[in-house]
């Protein structure tokens, strides 16, 4: 069964005709990029911020763990299947489906608040939030990708990211303000009401996903259509989804994905949540998701505006984030070395936790804990837009960029389940300093091989072969 898919290039003699340059124009990739990045505002982002927490606001980290590695272990599998999930229910279902599991997993740590003993709702809740999040994030990286002109693809990465992390901005700021007044030295979980605001901004979320548009009706400001695909069928998305595994672009992403999410258990329990009271937990997420759009804004930028050509921007796109990463991570070590011979409570914590006011002991922690930030985003930001440039049809993108969810889930699942099983914190930020430093040549090799100067093919696959075909014809999948 065929699938045609209409892509970047001169307009066809159907095409639309130029459309009304504006920010109004509902069926611009700007608009619906700006919509996209208040859904995933309103619930990856809020999930991020609930994440950030350390141990999803609760005083043991253990069910956070255990949620999370299920969370993740679906999400390994349903992020791989939801680029499938996307090419054959559409944006809009996909995003509706995905966004309506978020509020189920914060629901599910308000009823752990008032029923400890069982850990089966956050769990279970956790497995179908990883589900859900792996259609999201298909749905979200195949319009994201796809839907910007070439040139600009950075600029609408770094748009989505700021959305998306002012969620976990503004998500840190509750649990700060929810919890200001608890006593100093009083180990507890987030009250009642962190926990429903979390849940009425995700709800919001999945009501905004009715508002996204198929792609067909999709049209950039020079009068191309973002993308038109006819239809898809079930045998067609397993087929390329299984060649996925044997393709050397995805193969040489692997390790980067795997790594991108590897850290967040580190840096939200061990740092954030080991190191400071509970209050200034969620200032530091306020800057911690603050950071990211520092980052996101600046990578994106540099790669879509910088003085060199496509290629070298992406090299030297890899290099700066190698040696912003290397020097944050060393600053890391020396933090975990001191952490190590400090004073600690019965669950392992600093004993005399860290408040914001505490001045000059506070700043060092805090300005680690920013940089972390700063990093995550300029790494992933930097791999959306490699993978952007590998191709310009949304139905190889969300393929694609569900490969990258997928994989980047299993490692965070893999993450989980090393911090509940107490490995040592210094081995763990080792491995996380480690998987980051292997991704770095793959990723610039990639960027030789694989990205062009000018965008003018796209990655097809027909009979198990890749091939390059011009944007200006059709191209068809069997």
């Amino acid at each position: 069964m065929a699938v045609t898919a209409e892509v970047d290039g001169p307009p066809p003699p159907d095409a639309a005709p130029p459309a009304k340059r504006g920010l109004l124009r509902y069926n611009s990739p700007l608009a619906q990029v700006s919509l996209l990045g208040f859904i995933c505002f309103c619930c990856p982002g809020m999930f991020n911020a609930l994440s950030g927490m350390g141990g999803g606001g609760q005083v043991d980290p253990r069910i956070a763990d255990n949620a999370n590695t299920a969370l993740y272990a679906c999400f390994a599998v349903f992020g791989i299947l939801g680029g499938g999930a996307h090419n054959l229910l559409g944006p809009r279902l996909t995003l509706f489906l995905g966004a309506l599991t978020y509020p189920l997993y914060a629901g599910s740590f308000l009823y752990y608040n008032h029923h400890s003993s069982s850990q089966a709702f956050p769990v279970t809740a956790g497995a179908l939030l990883g589900a859900g999040a792996g259609f999201l994030w298909a749905a979200q990286g195949a319009i994201m990708t796809s839907y910007p002109p070439a040139n600009r693809r950075g600029t609408y990465i770094s748009l989505f990211w700021c959305l998306f992390n002012l969620g976990g901005v503004l998500g840190g700021l509750l649990p700060f303000a929810f919890n200001y007044n608890r006593p100093i030295n009083e180990p507890a979980s987030v009250n009642d009401g962190t926990y429903i605001a979390f849940m009425a901004f995700m709800l919001a979320g999945a009501a905004l996903t009715v508002a996204v548009l198929p792609p067909a009706r999709i049209v950039r400001d020079d009068g191309t259509r973002a993308t038109r695909v006819t239809f898809s069928s079930p045998a067609t998305e397993g087929a390329e989804i299984f060649k996925l595994f044997a393709n050397w672009r995805m193969l040489l992403v692997l390790p980067a994905a795997w790594a991108s999410n590897f850290f967040y258990t580190y840096q939200f329990n061990n740092v954030n949540g080991r190191l400071f009271r509970l209050r200034t937990r969620g200032l530091n997420n306020v800057f911690y998701w603050g950071a990211q759009m520092i980052g996101s804004a600046g990578i994106g930028y540099f790669l879509d505006f910088g003085f060199a050509s496509r290629r070298k921007r992406g090299f030297l796109g890899v290099v700066a984030v190698a040696v912003l990463g290397t020097a944050i991570w060393g600053g890391g070590l020396a933090n975990q070395l001191w952490f190590n011979h400090q004073p600690k409570d019965d669950k392992g914590n600093l004993a005399d936790a860290i408040d914001f006011k505490d001045g000059n002991r506070y700043a060092g922690p805090f300005l680690l804990y920013f940089s972390y930030g700063l990093l995550d985003a300029m790494f992933q930001s930097l791999i959306y837009w490699i993978i952007g440039a590998l191709a310009n049809d949304s139905q190889i993108l969300s393929r694609y960029v569900g490969f990258y969810k997928g994989v980047q889930s299993a490692g965070a699942a893999v993450a989980w389940q090393i911090d509940n099983h107490k490995v040592s914190l210094t081995s763990q930020l080792i491995v996380n300093w480690g998987l980051m430093t292997i991704s770095y040549p793959l990723l610039a090799m990639l960027v030789f091989l694989a990205v062009k100067d000018e965008d003018n093919s796209v990655s097809s696959v027909e009979d198990g072969k890749e091939k390059d075909s011009k944007l200006s014809a059709p191209t068809s999948f069997h």
